[in-house]
């Protein structure tokens, strides 16, 4: 195990875990991520062995690939100092469901555990452990934002990226009414009961357009690309993007779902 960068230069060693969604959809968040972090005083890392968290097939019930994912997973990332995913359902499997699959085992319980203590999603690792109040970025927008369910109800996290959006200059926040509605995502949810899933995305969808904004941010691309392709077929002109990118200044990219 390398020694920890926080030793020699006395910035901490992030891992950044990108996630599948960032790297095939939308790679500006790994960049606004990387940027966000390093503006924290951190440096960052991305090791090129990592690969899915294993949420598919943990929640598919196939606990055996999840296991081998997340060893693979754990020795990709366990030398540095803090784990970091722009992604509350990648940050919330990490952080909370790994130890459960290890449970029992005294080869890696100790392990895991101190893996899965430095996770931390995105915002919360700006906000709550590296103190970050305030963002160079500007943005003229009405802007919403949605709690995505493994964000809010798994790690807490609610007021943070408000706080740090209320920092950007020219954006305006509207509450976004039941803001902690799922999208209807839900993994694997959205294709099995689909009727189900298409209602609780239809609310959602009223509810984005009832807060009078113009721009749709979240912190999970899964649940943000959900949400735009069901604006996009409803002909909304309101856009899509991750939060990370307003953050980081870097909305230069068409919106999520958007076109050049």
């Amino acid at each position: 195990m390398s020694p920890s960068i926080e030793d020699e230069t006395g910035k901490p060693r992030v891992g950044l875990f990108v996630t599948c969604l960032v790297d095939l959809f939308r790679p500006v968040v790994g960049f606004a991520a990387a940027k966000l972090i390093e503006a924290a005083g951190c440096t960052v890392e991305i090791p090129r062995t990592q690969t899915c968290c294993g949420q598919p097939a943990h929640n598919a019930g196939d606990r055996k690939d999840a296991r081998a994912i997340a060893e693979a997973t754990i020795e990709a990332f366990e030398e540095f100092d803090y784990v970091v995913a722009p992604s509350g359902s990648c940050a919330g499997m990490l952080k909370k469901d790994y130890p459960a699959l290890f449970k029992g085992d005294p080869d890696w319980e100790g392990r895991v555990a101190a893996f899965s203590a430095k996770v931390h999603e995105l915002v919360s690792f700006l906000s709550d452990v590296r103190g970050l109040s305030s963002v160079e970025a500007r943005l003229e927008a009405i802007a919403t934002y949605h709690d995505s369910c493994a964000g809010l109800r798994e790690l807490g996290i609610r007021g943070q990226p408000r706080a740090l959006l209320g920092q950007v200059e020219g954006l305006r926040l509207h509450d976004l009414p039941e803001a902690d509605l799922c999208c209807g995502l839900g993994g694997a949810f959205c294709a099995r009961p689909s009727g189900v899933s298409n209602a609780i995305a239809t609310r959602k969808t009223e509810a984005i357009g009832a807060s009078g904004a113009d721009l749709l941010l979240a912190g999970d691309l899964g649940c943000l690309m959900n949400m735009a392709g069901r604006l996009r077929r409803q002909g909304s002109a309101i856009e899509t993007r991750h939060v990370a990118e307003v953050l980081a200044g870097m909305t230069g990219e068409p919106p999520i779902g958007g076109s050049r």
